[in-house]
């Protein structure tokens, strides 16, 4: 890569002696020139950062998109806000001018019983999690229609199952709704005749590398053996993305029954983060069938928005 190789030439110039010889004359005219011109040599040398740490901030990643001939924007948000994701988009609609893909990966956890979960730490994670998507998929509305409702979201959300509620139900109700927002949206978009429309929720079936899992892996040393790399998630991702918008739409699955079933890959070894391990499936092998016969019975259908207008007209 590009960037690597400009860091391996930079490296290798810091450990000239005339390198150092010229930072230290640089030094005995201002100390203040040469602290400053040390610590960025030392960010140099240790650029990209781990992307796990907290030294790894959407500007570090946009500078390696940069660095690789790619074009990225950073744009801080606060998912909490409906201000700041309205301020998001429209920044981007201004800047980008479209919008192709929307990937919704912010997260709030907390695993515990409902008696170890207080009021405000429940509210935290539906503001981020379900709250925060619902927000931005709203804010993306009037980017998809200017490209004439083509286009695709891509929500971090697990299939819907009920052992997946036990022992952290304050999280399950915000990442399942996000779950019924996925079917929800997808059914929407059928009803409306806008084809070329997709949301697809995709969850990790073998826990993956991430700051999440550092402390887990620091705790228990051998853990790393059960974690996969993060271009699974990535290389599924860009399948979803690369599959006809009908075959994804309202689809919610795993990224290696993704990989698997869809793109046909058999060897996952290569993504298992120690070479040679078989990481720990932690996603049931099926899913339950959240269909029923009944399935295109809507009844009479009701529409809460035309209610209003008609109680309106009549005042």
């Amino acid at each position: 890569m590009l960037w690597s190789e400009e860091r391996r030439e930079l490296q290798e110039k810091a450990r000239h002696p005339a390198f150092h010889h010229a930072s230290v004359q640089k030094a005995s005219s201002t100390n203040i020139c040469y602290m400053t011109f040390t610590l960025k040599l030392e960010k140099l040398a240790s650029f990209p950062p781990d992307p796990n740490s907290s030294q790894s901030t959407i500007n570090t990643v946009a500078k390696e998109i940069h660095l690789l001939g790619g074009t990225a924007v950073a744009i801080e948000v606060n998912t909490r806000s409906t201000e700041s994701v309205n301020a998001l988009f429209a920044k981007v609609s201004s800047k980008l001018g479209r919008l192709d893909v929307l990937v919704y990966n912010s997260g709030a956890i907390w695993w515990s019983s409902v008696a170890n979960t207080p009021v405000k730490r429940f509210k935290l994670m539906q503001e981020v999690n379900i709250e925060g998507l619902y927000a931005s998929i709203q804010a993306s509305f009037p980017l998809f229609e200017k490209s004439g409702w083509k286009g695709r979201v891509v929500v971090v959300c697990p299939p819907i199952y009920s052992r997946f509620f036990r022992g952290k139900t304050a999280y399950a109700v915000g990442k399942v709704g996000m779950s019924v927002l996925v079917k929800g949206l997808s059914m929407d978009w059928i009803r409306e005749g806008k084809t070329d429309m997709a949301v697809t929720g995709i969850w990790p079936a073998v826990a993956i590398e991430s700051a999440a899992t550092q402390g887990a892996v620091a705790a228990e040393m051998d853990r790393s053996s059960d974690l996969r790399k993060a271009t699974v998630f990535s290389d599924a991702i860009l399948a979803m993305l690369g599959s006809p918008a009908a075959a994804v739409n309202g689809l919610l699955t795993t990224d290696e029954d993704f990989l698997r079933d869809v793109k046909g890959v058999t060897d996952f070894g290569k993504y298992s983060l120690i070479p040679g391990s078989v990481p720990r499936r932690i996603m049931p092998k099926d899913f339950p069938n959240l269909t029923v016969k009944e399935q295109d019975d809507e009844g009479v259908r009701t529409d809460s928005t035309i209610l209003r207008a008609q109680r309106r007209s009549k005042l």
